[in-house]
């Protein structure tokens, strides 16, 4: 199958090679050439595959020179696709200069669904999925990474990093330090592999459990912070408010009257229920 002059973005597994879908596989062997990030660690993926296709390195030091080679190839009628080691391309991977020109230069990108570390990690975590930042790799250095994290403290979507093995202890230790020991999150290590785990609890339990256990410390790891969530003001509830409370509780049970009374009077019901209790209702 021939593919008309386009740059495709080709996810491929992150771990289990079930994950290659048929499109992907079938992409990879009809254009005439695969930009991968590293050819070496692609070139076994392929040999899996039964993958032949001719292969050029596009990493991040090289990006920018190879994306006007890769544009001339596309003038000359050949389709091109871009794979990174494992995932999708450009999320934490090179990339994005080549899309860039290449769109710029007129051709079109177009992209294949498929395996992503953090939206797999996200969509079994438990946590918020409706709003979520994705951040890849957090500094390297301890206050660039104390830095970063204090400027995210109080965004209220769920928190994505991705983090190393031999930096998995200090990111844990900082994100205890400046998102608060309370935070709930969720650690995803090792996804779609033999030895996948999901850790969850808040920060400081999570960070305990990584570092009483030499196995989590391993591997490839997502985490995921809860975002962060205001402490309510305790408001006072008005007289009539009460009042209706506790007509209403003389026939039914707290928590009903409490939820009829906040629908009267145009309150949260939790704080009718708890003023409920507090006044012995």
């Amino acid at each position: 199958m021939s593919l008309p002059p386009a740059l495709y973005i080709v996810p491929t597994p992150i771990g289990n090679l079930g994950d290659m879908s048929p499109r992907a596989v079938e992409t990879l062997q009809s254009v005439s050439l695969i930009a991968c990030e590293d050819t070496r660690h692609s070139g076994r993926l392929f040999s899996h595959f039964g993958i032949s296709t001719r292969t050029t390195s596009v990493h991040d030091h090289n990006e920018r020179a190879r994306a006007q080679w890769i544009i001339e190839k596309l003038s000359q009628g050949e389709a091109v696709a871009l794979v990174s080691d494992a995932g999708t391309p450009l999320i934490s991977d090179p990339g994005y200069h080549l899309v860039s020109q290449v769109r710029e230069a007129g051709f079109a990108v177009i992209p294949l669904p498929g395996p992503c570390a953090a939206i797999t990690a996200l969509s079994a975590s438990g946590l918020p999925s409706d709003r979520f930042s994705f951040e890849g790799f957090l500094p390297a250095k301890d206050k660039g990474r104390t830095d970063k994290l204090t400027a995210l403290r109080e965004d209220p979507r769920t928190l994505i990093f991705y983090e190393s093995p031999h930096r998995i202890l200090q990111t844990l230790e900082a994100i205890v330090a400046v998102l608060g020991a309370d935070r709930p999150m969720v650690m995803a290590r090792e996804l779609t592999k033999t030895f996948e785990t999901f850790l969850s609890g808040t920060a400081a339990e999570v960070l305990e459990k990584v570092k009483s256990d030499d196995n989590q410390q391993k591997g490839e790891m997502v985490l995921m912070c809860h975002g962060f969530v205001a402490e309510e003001t305790e408001e006072a509830i008005p007289a009539k408010a009460m009042e209706t409370l506790s007509l209403l509780a003389t026939e039914l049970p707290l928590k009903k009257a409490a939820a009829m009374a906040a629908q009267i009077h145009d309150l949260k019901k939790n704080a009718l229920y708890k003023a409920g209790l507090d006044a012995g209702l």
